[in-house]
């Protein structure tokens, strides 16, 4: 294994784009860190408010007609979990992505280490987060803050869930993004679901956000985690290149916007629905 900072950094600041793009940019990033390009760390932003369905998760969970009305989005990870409600203004996402090589292959030492900027960002905000010390029972397996809590990846203030994170490996290399809640939008989360079995109530006894526990802005939130991210890297602000947006319009349309990726969880780039092994969320 390489030191993971052994090669260039850069970091993209907040941007928003839809659901499918952020997705297949992952891609395209980790196609760049594999072929030697710079390695990636960014926070991004969900435009519309959307719903990123786990590796594994039924269609059928889904209430689609709800999704509809409200304008929602719907694509499906590549990582494994529940899926997730990603609110426009209430969730704030980041990813990082490295090559293989340089990440360590124990899944647990590597999600502490590509953990460590989300903490210390937390920290930085005046919130006193860690891994759950133990599993929870979940109350509703299909959404990721409802699950079982995972002692490995899921993040909690006083056992109140904040943060899901989760990794994937591809093109040899290692993408880890993860979702921190900013602000409660309990209703659309639980909306988004066919039989949710859970009240809106119930949903905030169990998750907390950013607002509740540290009562700062959003702007402020995402700052703490755009610099943390950064200098955890060592990266120098960057953007995506043409060729890299070029190439994560054509993964988007052919594979994150496609009925065949989201409702069947067959990925038309390569004809494999069994291609992957992801890391639960």
């Amino acid at each position: 294994m390489t030191d993971l900072h052994d090669g260039e950094w850069r970091f993209i600041p907040e941007q928003a784009r839809s659901g499918p793009m952020q997705m297949a940019l992952e891609e395209a990033a980790a196609e760049t860190a594999a072929a030697g390009g710079p390695r990636t760390v960014r926070v991004f932003q969900w435009e519309p408010s959307t719903l990123s369905l786990g590796y594994r998760q039924a269609a059928e969970t889904v209430d689609w007609e709800y999704c509809r009305q409200e304008g929602i989005d719907v694509t499906r990870r590549q990582t494994g979990g529940g899926g997730i409600y990603h609110d426009h203004d209430g969730d704030i996402s980041y990813s990082i992505v490295a090559p293989e090589s340089a990440v360590p292959g124990d899944l647990l030492e590597s999600y502490e280490l590509l953990c460590g900027p989300l903490f210390d960002a937390l920290d930085r905000m005046g919130i006193d987060a860690s891994f759950a010390g133990e599993s929870q029972r979940g109350l509703y397996e299909p959404a990721c803050f409802l699950r079982e809590i995972n002692p490995a990846h899921d993040v909690v203030v006083d056992g109140a869930k904040i943060s899901g994170n989760a990794q994937y490996r591809q093109r040899d290399a290692v993408i880890q993004h993860g979702s921190l809640l900013y602000a409660h939008a309990a209703d659309r989360h639980l909306g988004v679901f066919a039989d949710p079995e859970t009240a809106p109530d119930r949903f905030r006894d169990c998750v907390t956000t950013v607002r509740e526990q540290a009562n700062i802005d959003r702007e402020e939130a995402v700052e703490a985690l755009e610099t943390t991210l950064g200098e955890w890297a060592d990266a120098t602000v960057g953007e995506w290149t043409a060729a890299e947006l070029d190439r994560a319009r054509e993964i988007a349309e052919e594979k994150y916007e496609s009925d065949a990726w989201t409702r069947e969880r067959t990925d038309p780039l390569d004809g494999s629905d069994d291609a992957l092994e992801p890391a639960d969320r």
